[in-house]
């Protein structure tokens, strides 16, 4: 074998090494390109479709639907969000560096020739000699090498994983938040209507002169008021809409004329249905950046051993052939680093405080997360405690219309009592919103505290390790 390696030319030689290895295409960055591409995104979009059909966690639906719920953005999202790919790029560069980190180092050949300037006559002055180094894996490093790049990729799968859940908490906010900016919209345009009513009354009153011109002015002052609160709430609502199209990752324009759905918002789930007490262990247990510490603490002890393995030298062997003066003679070399100067102390030191850096943002995460999660629970039970009451307000006042506008049919008042009460049910109904938004709030803080959906949430498609966008190009 050794006769036919030294037959090649070395041109061909190195020809077939880089042969073996395709290196990847030149990708420069367009901006204008990418920003076509982006301002040209819709719900629509043929590969969005496929995506959702082949990733759907509930029950399988059309798509695209009618009302846009959380699970559908949520898929949209997925498929768009800039913010996954980088997790995905990163992800790729962890099991990229698993291939690394399983190679085996390549030998090195060598070539000598030497010239013998004082050969016996008869005798050919030149001596040819071929060597190949081959370095061999002691204590196993290769071995601690891909364990800790085996567990850097899991805590990189982790970290879209976490991705993924913050891409779909964002998303739930602004969902949340889209639709309490239209029915706040709606109730101050129904509150300008009543105030209208109102107005039309005092005036009525003016003219029998049971009031003065100031109670008129006062009245027409809160109508005044009501417009401009409806142009607040026309552009909270232009305002959420955008803030949406951003969660899900595509412009504005692709959410005109869609509409939104939750059938959960307006019945937030009770206390009895929630069990805060497996809520708060399950934070504990499954949250997702806990896991991934868990598994950079596993890293970070596998780079130890790899470092402290390496304090020990390195061996290679060198078998070779020589043709000295015409005799043939096979020669085999043993190389040994000698750790002289140093045994690795500096990245033993190095790999231990790494250890123990990983070790203390787990603690500190922890610590958060408890915390976190108590804080959740207290909001969470506060809130329902201010939507009940408002509920309860709402309710009686809805209670005293009734009354008023049976006595109305009886004759037994007048048509102007009622203003004052719809104008009550107005009021009692935008604080009934504002308290269901507090506890929406809440609840979502709680899912974020333990990183998994609560109550009757939908469950949560895992994201793909790889562009779903990249793929449909390819």
């Amino acid at each position: 074998m050794i006769v036919r390696i030294s037959k090649l030319s070395w041109t061909s030689f190195a020809a077939l090494g880089l042969w073996s290895c395709a290196s990847p295409e030149p990708q420069p960055l367009d901006p204008r390109k990418s920003e076509t591409e982006f301002r040209a995104r819709t719900l629509e979009d043929p590969g969005l479709r496929r995506f959702a059909e082949a990733n759907q966690v509930a029950k399988p639906a059309p798509f695209p639907p009618e009302a846009w719920d959380l699970g559908a953005l949520t898929l949209a999202a997925f498929y768009y969000q800039p913010e996954l790919d980088l997790a995905r790029a990163r992800l790729g560069q962890a099991r990229a560096a698993g291939v690394t980190a399983g190679m085996w180092p390549n030998p090195v050949a060598g070539v000598t020739v030497e010239n013998v300037t004082n050969a016996a006559a008869g005798i050919k002055p030149w001596i040819y000699g071929f060597s190949l180094s081959v370095p061999l894996d002691t204590l196993w490093k290769r071995g601690y090498k891909v364990e800790e790049a085996e567990r850097r990729g899991d805590a990189a799968l982790l970290a879209l994983a976490e991705a993924g859940w913050r891409v779909r908490g964002r998303l739930r906010a602004a969902l949340a938040e889209h639709l309490f900016a239209i029915r706040d919209l709606e109730l101050r345009r129904l509150e300008e209507e009543v105030r209208v009513d109102v107005v039309a009354a005092l005036e009525r009153r003016l003219s029998l002169g049971e009031i003065f011109r100031l109670d008129v002015d006062a009245g027409r002052g809160e109508l005044s008021n009501a417009r401009l609160a409806v142009h607040t709430a026309e552009g909270r609502v232009a305002e959420s809409r955008a803030a949406l199209a951003a969660a899900v990752g595509v412009p504005h324009s692709a959410l005109k004329g869609k509409t939104f759905a939750w059938p959960e918002l307006e019945s937030p789930p009770p206390l009895a249905s929630l069990s805060l007490e497996s809520a708060q262990s399950a934070g504990l247990l499954n949250r997702i950046d806990l896991q991934g510490l868990f598994a950079e603490y596993a890293a970070a002890e596998a780079g130890l051993k790899r470092e402290v393995a390496s304090r020990y030298p390195d061996v290679s062997i060198g078998p070779g052939l020589l043709n000295d003066q015409g005799d043939k003679k096979l020669t085999l070399g043993l190389s040994i680093t000698l750790p002289v100067f140093n045994q690795n102390e500096g990245p033993i030191a190095e790999a231990d405080a790494r250890r123990k850096e990983v070790a203390a943002r787990f603690y500190q995460v922890q610590a958060a997360a408890i915390g976190e999660v108590e804080s959740a629970s207290e909001r969470y039970v506060a809130a329902l405690a201010e939507l009940g009451e408002a509920e309860k307000t709402l309710a009686m006042i809805e209670r005293r219309e009734q009354a008023t506008r049976r006595a109305i049919e009886l004759k037994e008042l007048d048509k102007t009592a009622l203003t004052g009460l719809r104008l009550e049910r107005v009021q009692a109904r935008t604080s009934r919103l504002g308290a269901l938004k507090h506890a929406q709030d809440a609840f979502g803080a709680l899912e974020d505290a333990v990183q998994r959906p609560l109550g009757h949430g939908s469950p949560v498609p895992v994201p793909g390790s790889s562009s779903p966008r990249e793929e449909e190009k390819r």
